[in-house]
């Protein structure tokens, strides 16, 4: 059951974003698949993200999906090619059948949410410098000095401008987990999409959008919580299966 955890990026599609967290997973015992995007091809739109995620699980199966931020409209995808025991939004954007990526902007309202955010925060969006001040803000300085002397990975504009193809989320157990501190997609913003898109509630945690790459340990914590639900569900539902309910 559940075994396999495979993460996928947002924009920019590099793997390298989940390095920090593949190493707890790997601590805790548990495989974890980190999948690296082919953002920078122009002819690759969410259905070629999708073909690399799948050629990236490889036959396993047992697996839980974690999509950060535009990876939630990749994620989706997966889950009706492949059996998935779990979806994990994280700090994600949550697609509506028909829409781009390019269109969630304006019609969530992320412009207004975010400045609100900021407000209330007592930011200025104006001084802000959307990569150290947004993205990177809680990012230890070392693991931002490797990311900065990476360079900025290439992000095609394609994706964003195919709509997001399947009528309805697909039928998988989802779970959606949003860093309380994100300054990119507020907390308040991802609870109303949640609720509104999905009908879910949000569970929370401390961190920013690259909460992987801020707080690793507490989030295997929390995805590890969230495998062993999983596991516990299945074996109730199994025990009822087979004529022998387990409390």
């Amino acid at each position: 059951m559940a075994e396999t955890f495979v993460l996928i990026p947002g924009a920019g599609g590099s793997g390298w974003y989940w390095h920090r967290l593949v190493e707890e997973l790997d601590r805790r015992g548990c495989e974890a698949v980190a999948v690296t995007l082919p953002a920078d091809d122009d002819s690759a739109g969410l259905v070629e993200y999708a073909d690399a995620v799948i050629e990236a699980i490889d036959g396993r199966t047992g697996l839980v999906l974690v999509a950060q931020s535009m990876g939630g409209f990749t994620a989706p995808l997966v889950c009706e090619r492949v059996p998935v025991d779990l979806l994990v939004l994280l700090n994600a954007m949550v697609p509506a059948p028909g829409e781009s990526p390019g269109e969630w902007w304006a019609n969530t309202g992320h412009t207004q949410a975010r400045a609100e955010q900021a407000a209330r925060d007592g930011r200025s969006l104006a001084e802000e410098d959307l990569v150290a001040d947004v993205f990177f803000h809680d990012v230890p300085p070392e693991v931002t000095a490797a990311a900065m002397a990476a360079g900025a990975p290439d992000q095609s504009e394609t994706p964003f401008t195919r709509p997001w193809p399947l009528p309805a989320w697909p039928d998988v157990p989802t779970r959606f987990l949003q860093g309380r501190d994100d300054r990119f997609f507020p907390l308040e913003f991802q609870r109303r999409i949640a609720r509104a898109r999905l009908g879910i509630d949000v569970d929370e945690m401390p961190g920013g959008h690259l909460v992987a790459l801020s707080r690793p340990t507490e989030l295997a914590d929390r995805l590890g919580a969230y495998l062993a639900f999983t596991v516990d569900r299945a074996s109730i539902r199994d025990g009822f299966t087979q004529g022998h309910p387990i409390f």
